[in-house]
């Protein structure tokens, strides 16, 4: 059995590295007891190593995005699920923008073989080489600068491409679902896309996994309010979905027997 030492030497290392942590993943990880996570993160907390929040902890001063390939393997069985759950909610010849980001990229898997023919307008070339290949699906690619990294495409191209259009659904992923602050993110280029993103579609699907609530960051991008949905695998008893609710906005969650 992994000491008690041991065991928040390997937080402190995976919270530096990736950013934040799960409650839950952690727990399997280790196989202890949830609480007992939560009592190693609290004395972390007590160091300044990190701070806790809903569901898990973040680095404490954490100012930078995760990289891509950090967020594609975290949690990446319960972004499949709300990628389901999302294309569940799809009709066949719907005209889509899928945003740029791990989780939306999920849908643009989860939207392979379902043969809905749909016109996809993105600004993230991961999603359109994805869906590239599917039959009878329409892609359009914004224009605009490449953010390394993320292969999205930002800057006033990507926006100018976006406002042209007028879309059914936009499907958005998220840094940050706040109570309060709305939805959030990291990167103020990357929020003017999705800015532009909401006013050229009729309804917004926001797909946000449990680490993403209760959070804000940099760049405001829209109130709670804004959005239809709002696709997640967080519990019905979190504040910012209650929040969400309350604004009539409906909080789909996701879970295995969707799958």
């Amino acid at each position: 059995m992994t000491t008690v030492a041991a065991r928040k030497e390997t937080i402190r290392q995976r919270v530096a590295k990736s950013g934040e942590v799960l409650f839950r993943e952690l727990a399997a990880e280790f196989g202890v007891s949830e609480m007992t996570i939560r009592r190693d993160i609290e004395v972390l907390e007590s160091e300044g190593v990190v701070r806790k929040v809903i569901g898990g902890a973040i680095a404490v001063g954490k100012a930078q995005e995760p990289p891509f390939a950090v967020r594609s393997e975290s949690a990446s069985e319960h972004k499949r699920l709300i990628a389901e759950s999302i294309v569940t909610m799809l009709s066949p010849g719907e005209s889509v923008i899928l945003d740029s980001g791990s989780t939306v990229l999920a849908v643009a898997r989860a939207i392979r073989g379902k043969d809905l023919g749909l016109t996809i307008l993105t600004p993230s070339t991961l999603v359109a080489i994805e869906l590239a290949e599917e039959p009878n699906t329409s892609i359009i690619l914004t224009g605009g600068n490449i953010r390394p990294g993320e292969l999205s495409l930002i800057g006033p191209d990507a926006v100018d491409s976006v406002s042209r259009y007028n879309l059914e659904t936009f499907i958005m992923g998220i840094s940050g679902v706040d109570p309060v602050r709305g939805f959030t993110d990291y990167h103020r280029e990357e929020g003017y896309v999705k800015m532009a993103s909401i006013r050229a579609a009729d309804r917004l699907i926001v797909a946000a996994d449990q680490s993403k609530l209760g959070q804000t960051h940099f760049m405001n991008v829209a109130p709670l309010s804004a959005a239809s949905a709002i696709v997640t695998d967080g519990t019905p008893q979190d504040p910012t979905l209650i929040a969400a609710a309350s604004l009539g906005v409906d909080v789909i969650f996701a879970t295995s027997t969707q799958s």
